[in-house]
């Protein structure tokens, strides 16, 4: 038998083991849709449930079998961790299994079928019957498996689901497991801790919908939008479509108007295995897509066989200058907000009535822009952004590479292969404005700067149409990573984690940082985060940290430096945070909460709310948007 400290290292090496071992397949990644040609069938809901502490259930092969009792339900999508009454697993390093039979329509023969997962967070290994079928590394982004070949009609399959959650040095985020040996009195051998670099909870399990979906064997497999304005106003909409095994003999591809109306004249031609084209709409009858007026046309593509509708084109396009940021060659100004996947119970899992509860909120307080701090968001943001509106800055999970360890090649390519997934999964959604590729790492040598210039030529190569940025926390004599990027967006805090509670000095430190940024670099600045811990209904006066006057005042110091900037050089303002979210434990943050919101964890405003609400609505009032 192991001991318990062998058990621990094996559970280890086998989650990071996987890294090695998940590969990114190419080709697209197309939201489902139920259509003439295509079905889906949902499979989340309620799943068998059980967590494996000693990590023993790869090597007694628990996916062989139906998982030994006792097992419990667990929702899907939600995290695990706040679901049950049970504080290990609230805490729990290592693998859970999850567990559901499904069928497979005796009408989906003849189809093509495949297995969805939208998000699993970390590392997912997925079993039918038994057998392997997909394995992936990395939350917040969807994979899938090809079914077809598996011929299981009309008839119960067993379907499992190993995820582990541990973080290692080659993850993204990164993390280290700490396992105790013989050398440490205070701690039991095989006590383990997993430390992260971070400031949320480490929230784990299936996280968004599981789902089976058909196409026909001959299928639409990718599809990529770019626009461009013509120098008369024409609005271009170019396509690139593959489609597979190759392209088709007749095809239809029409742009559609919000009624449904064809728009727009166009020519396509087969490339390859590729529908090339383009569609042009003349400038007295285009609706270009901005915040101000977010205005979406369809793509229908009909082939022989198949038919796919992507519903957000929106023609727009995006440029950088040196002191400015351009949509549709108008300068636009971010004031918005930071957030984060998180809710009570719940924790990251998909909370579709949340969704729609935030966009509210931000259309209340004329927020134009969010960045997805510090991951990908499920899709839902994204086409309610598109539908409304508000921009997003995209962020990769690249977050707490605090540690020269981190930077090694093996966590180079696999922030590859995250950029990849990212940019195929949401490059078609106007909403898209920038891609973020990390969040506060360190920048100050050549092996960082090597590093991140690889991740901002990758992200360019696959996508130029949009700029890059990466948010900078390090101070502006150190920092190495603005010569890299598009835009430069910089976290502060001052008065608050500097100079604690002395407002008088903010908007002098302040100024002083962003001139010193835009003199080294000449590029735009982004205030990407800036905010001060609240506690909800503690009022001090004259204010002091942590009441909701303190937050108030911090904030004015902030904007009247903002609005002197703005004429000049800075391009935006995202307050953090949009609400209230948890944390791990530490003598730093009560009721393992960050505090730093405008809103409660449960979406109850706290005074800067409505303070944050006036200004955003002047701003839209003197800017359009």
């Amino acid at each position: 038998r192991f001991s318990l400290l062998m058990m621990r290292l094996l559970c280890v090496l086998l989650s990071v083991l996987g890294l090695a071992s998940a590969t990114v397949p190419l080709g697209g990644m197309l939201s489902p849709q139920d259509n003439e040609a295509r079905q889906t069938k949902l499979l989340s809901g309620y799943w068998n449930f059980k967590p494996d502490p000693q990590c023993v259930g790869m090597t007694q092969k628990w996916f062989s079998a139906p998982l030994p009792a006792p097992t419990m339900v667990m929702p899907v999508p939600a995290s695990y961790n706040d679901i049950t009454e049970d504080p290990t697993l609230r805490d729990i390093i290592g693998w859970v299994w999850y567990e559901k039979v499904f069928y497979i329509p005796k009408s989906w023969a003849g189809e093509r079928i495949v297995l969805r997962f939208e998000s699993v967070h970390y590392y997912a290994a997925v079993y039918l019957d038994g057998v392997a079928v997909v394995d992936h590394y990395g939350g917040h982004l969807p994979f899938e498996a090809d079914l077809t070949s598996l011929g299981k009609y009309g008839q119960g399959i067993r379907l499992t689901v190993a995820v582990n959650n541990t973080l290692s040095p080659v993850t993204l985020p990164p993390g280290e497991v700490q396992i105790t040996g013989s050398g440490d009195p205070m701690h039991p051998k095989g006590y383990t801790v997993q430390n992260t670099y971070f400031d949320f909870f480490n929230y784990a399990g299936i996280h968004r919908d599981v789902l089976l979906y058909t196409t026909p064997l001959a299928r639409i497999d990718d599809i990529t939008v770019t626009y461009s304005i013509t120098s008369g106003g024409d609005g271009v909409v170019h396509y690139n479509i593959s489609v597979l095994p190759k392209c088709p003999p007749t095809s239809t591809i029409m742009l559609l108007d919000s009624n449904g109306r064809p728009s727009g004249n166009g020519t396509f031609s087969c490339q390859g295995s590729n529908i090339v084209g383009q569609i042009l709409v003349e400038a007295k009858l285009v609706k270009l897509w901005s915040p101000a007026s977010p205005y979406l046309y369809t793509l229908q593509i009909q082939t022989d066989v198949d038919v796919y509708r992507l519903a957000s084109i929106g023609i727009r396009t995006i440029k950088v200058t040196s002191n400015q940021f351009l949509i549709n060659n108008q300068p636009f100004y971010f004031h918005g907000v930071d957030k984060h996947e998180d809710s009570d119970i719940r924790g990251k899992g998909l909370d579709r009535p949340l969704v729609v509860k935030d966009f509210e909120l931000l259309k209340w307080m004329n927020a134009n822009a969010f960045r997805t701090s510090h991951y990908p968001y499920s899709e839902d943001w994204y086409n309610f952004a598109d539908s409304t509106g508000v921009v997003i800055i995209s962020e990769a999970p690249a977050v707490g590479m605090r540690q020269d360890v981190f930077f090694s090649n093996a966590t180079l390519q696999h922030h590859h292969d995250v950029m990849y997934e990212m940019v195929r999964r949401d490059k078609n959604h106007p909403s898209v404005v920038m891609w973020s590729v990390a969040n506060e790492p360190f920048c100050h040598s050549a092996l960082h700067t090597d590093y991140f210039a690889s991740v901002a030529n990758f992200t360019r190569y696959l996508d130029p149409t949009r700029p890059v940025t990466l948010v900078a926390s390090e101070g502006v004599t150190t920092d190495a990573c603005g010569q890299l990027l598009d835009v430069v967006s910089v976290n502060r805090y001052f008065g608050w984690y500097s100079d604690s509670g002395v407002l008088s000095l903010v908007s002098y430190q302040l100024n002083y940082d962003m001139v010193q940024w835009y003199k080294k670099y000449g590029k735009p600045i982004l205030m990407s985060e800036y905010g001060a811990d609240t506690v909800p209904g503690l009022h001090k006066d004259p204010p002091v940290m942590f009441s909701e006057e303190f937050q108030v005042a911090f904030f004015e110091q902030y904007w009247s430096v903002f609005d002197d900037l703005r004429h000049k050089f800075f391009i935006g303002e995202l307050v953090w945070n949009f609400a209230d979210f948890e944390t791990g434990q530490s003598i730093q943050r009560i009721d393992s909460l960050n505090f730093k919101g405008v809103f409660t964890r449960q979406r109850q405003p706290k005074y800067a709310a409505s303070a944050l609400k006036w200004r955003y609505e002047a701003l839209t009032e003197e800017l359009g948007h």
